[in-house]
C-alpha cells in the first residue's frame, strides 16, 4: 500500500474573474469536509488575476486548500513584459506551480529546455512543481507515446536532485483526452503512470520514484475519479473543466465515497 498522499489539483485555466473565484472557493469549502482533505491534498490553480483573492479567502477563513499557480517565468525579476516570476508567487504563499502543461507547450511553444529552467526556478523559490507530460493521439497511434513521455520527464528533471524529485508531482495528461471528453481507460492511465515512475527510477533512483506523486489528467470527472484513483501508480488528478463547478470538483475530491 502506497504511503503517497493523493493530490487533487484544479486547473482553472483562463476562466473565472476574481469575484467568481471567491464564490467558487467559498462554495467548495461548504461542500468539502476536513475529513475529506485529511485523506487528500487539494490545490487550486486560478489565473494570476485571482491568486491574491484566493490566497486571502483561504488564509482568512482557514480553508483546507493549497494555493497553486498555472505558470511562471524562470527568472525572479527583470525586463520580461507580461511575465510573472516564481519569487512573486512565493510571496503570495503559492505552494504548487504547474509547469509544462501541454497547452503551454503546444500553444506557446515551451520547449523541454524552458520547462526544465522553470522546474529549477520553482524549486529554488521553495514551491513544488507539477511537471506535466503527455502524448498526442498521432504519437500514441504511431507507438511513440512512451518515448515521448519519457523524453519530457528526463529533460524536465535534468539537473534536479533525487531528493527534490521525490517531493515533486508529475502529471500525466494524454493530450488527446484534455477537454475532449475522452478519457484514457483506467488500465491505460495506470500503464502510462507506471511508465512515468519507471522513467523516474532510471533517471533519479528508486527512492525518488517511490516517493514522487503522479497525477492523471484528461477529462477527469466524478464518474471516473474513483476508478482512476484506485490504480497503484496514480496518486492524484489534475482536473480541468470539472473543477470550475464546486459540486463536480467536490465529488472528485470525495472520490472515496464512490469506491
Amino acid at each position: 500500500m502506497s504511503m503517497r498522499k493523493p493530490l487533487i489539483s484544479g486547473n482553472w485555466k483562463m476562466n473565472l474573474n476574481h469575484f467568481e473565484a471567491l464564490k467558487l472557493v467559498q462554495e467548495l469549502s461548504y461542500q468539502v469536509s476536513r475529513e475529506d482533505v485529511d485523506a487528500v491534498d487539494v490545490s487550486l490553480h486560478p489565473p494570476f488575476t485571482d491568486i491574491r483573492t484566493v490566497q486571502t479567502v483561504i488564509e482568512s477563513d482557514r480553508l483546507p486548500f493549497l494555493l497553486g499557480a498555472q505558470h511562471c517565468y524562470h527568472e525572479n525579476s527583470g525586463a520580461f513584459t507580461g511575465e510573472v516570476s516564481p519569487a512573486m508567487l512565493a510571496k503570495l504563499n503559492v505552494a504548487y506551480v504547474i509547469v509544462g502543461h501541454s497547452e503551454r507547450r503546444e500553444i506557446f511553444g515551451e520547449t523541454d529546455e524552458v520547462v526544465n529552467l522553470k522546474v529549477k526556478a520553482i524549486l529554488a523559490n521553495d514551491m513544488t512543481p507539477i511537471l506535466c507530460c503527455g502524448e498526442t493521439l498521432d504519437e500514441r497511434e504511431a507507438g511513440g507515446a512512451e518515448a515521448k513521455v519519457a523524453g519530457q520527464i528526463v529533460a524536465g528533471l535534468a539537473g534536479v536532485s533525487s531528493d527534490q524529485v521525490a517531493a515533486m508531482v508529475i502529471a500525466y495528461e494524454p493530450i488527446w483526452a484534455i477537454g475532449t471528453g475522452k478519457t484514457a481507460s483506467a488500465e491505460d492511465a495506470q500503464a502510462m503512470c507506471a511508465h512515468v515512475r519507471a522513467t523516474v527510477a532510471l533517471a533519479c533512483g528508486d527512492a525518488a520514484a517511490d516517493a514522487v506523486r503522479i497525477q492523471y489528467g484528461g477529462s477527469v470527472k466524478p464518474s471516473n475519479a474513483a476508478e482512476l484513483m484506485s490504480q497503484p501508480d496514480i496518486d492524484g488528478a489534475l482536473v480541468g473543466g470539472a473543477c470550475l463547478e464546486a459540486d463536480s470538483f467536490g465529488r472528485i475530491i470525495q472520490y472515496r465515497l464512490a469506491e
